[in-house]
């Protein structure tokens, strides 16, 4: 196991770029739920658990976790991928061998170990690696599950990640936070809980997205549109219109 050496003034800054990644790549980045995991944060130690996707799910639980919930944030990451990116460690990634169990093991003590005061957070992404969007979920790894029954001053948050190309030409990114619940004593039922937690999440991101309505969501990021580019497309129509009705028929009758 690779254990974090985190410094604090670098997990600030470093969250404050990865926001200014998220703005410049994100048209509006929507989120819900964050009042009632900053609630948990004061009472107790917060175990976060959520699907994993895409390459941006780890600067978007950077910026979730210490900037947003302003929490002592700790992340469980593959450690070939933290050899790949180090500098992680930094901002509280600790690496485990998903091949080798005796090192599973070792991270869920460590992660038990975090869990003991209010404010500290650590967040699992229990799918292990990258998955399909479209693929159900599935096959969670029992670490997080074990983690939730040991770390017992610790509660259980689910998130689902929603990254979608819409209505704007950059993609929108819906994080949804569900209520924190307390962990079961077994850890198959733990698996299914958090299966079926990030699960109701991730639907919630669907039902907003199909509807093209985010009302019961905050904009926390709302790209503006660039001035310059809707005046030139407004020169363009004005410039190009479309054919009179007559020509239309004319075309038509020539085919």
């Amino acid at each position: 196991m690779i254990v974090a050496p985190k410094t604090r003034w670098f997990a600030r800054w470093f969250a404050g770029h990865a926001r200014g990644r998220l703005e410049r790549t994100f048209g509006r980045v929507f989120v819900s739920g964050l009042d009632g995991a900053k609630r948990a944060l004061a009472e107790g130690p917060v175990l976060v658990v959520a699907n994993h996707s895409t390459w941006w799910d780890a600067l978007v639980a950077l910026v979730v976790s210490t900037l947003w919930l302003e929490a002592d944030a700790y992340a469980l990451m593959d450690a070939k991928n933290l050899r790949r990116v180090p500098f992680f460690a930094r901002v509280g990634a600790f690496g485990v061998d998903l091949d080798d169990p005796a090192d599973g093991a070792r991270s869920l003590r460590h992660s038990v170990k975090l869990l003991d005061r209010p404010g500290r957070l650590v967040w699992v992404f229990p799918e292990g690696r990258e998955r399909s969007p479209y693929a159900p979920l599935e096959g969670l790894a029992p670490g997080a599950a074990q983690i939730a029954r040991l770390a017992k001053r610790a509660r259980v948050v689910p998130i689902g990640l929603r990254y979608v190309f819409a209505e704007a030409e950059a993609p929108d990114l819906y994080v949804v936070i569900g209520e924190p619940r307390d962990a079961p004593r077994d850890a198959e039922q733990g698996v299914r809980d958090q299966t079926a937690a990030i699960a109701a999440e991730l639907a919630r991101a669907d039902a907003a997205i199909a509807a093209r309505d985010a009302s019961g969501f905050t904009a926390v990021i709302a790209r503006r549109e660039s001035a310059l580019g809707r005046l030139a497309e407004r020169l363009l129509a004005a410039l190009l219109p479309l054919p009179s009705r007559k020509g239309d028929r004319a075309l038509g009758d020539g085919g």
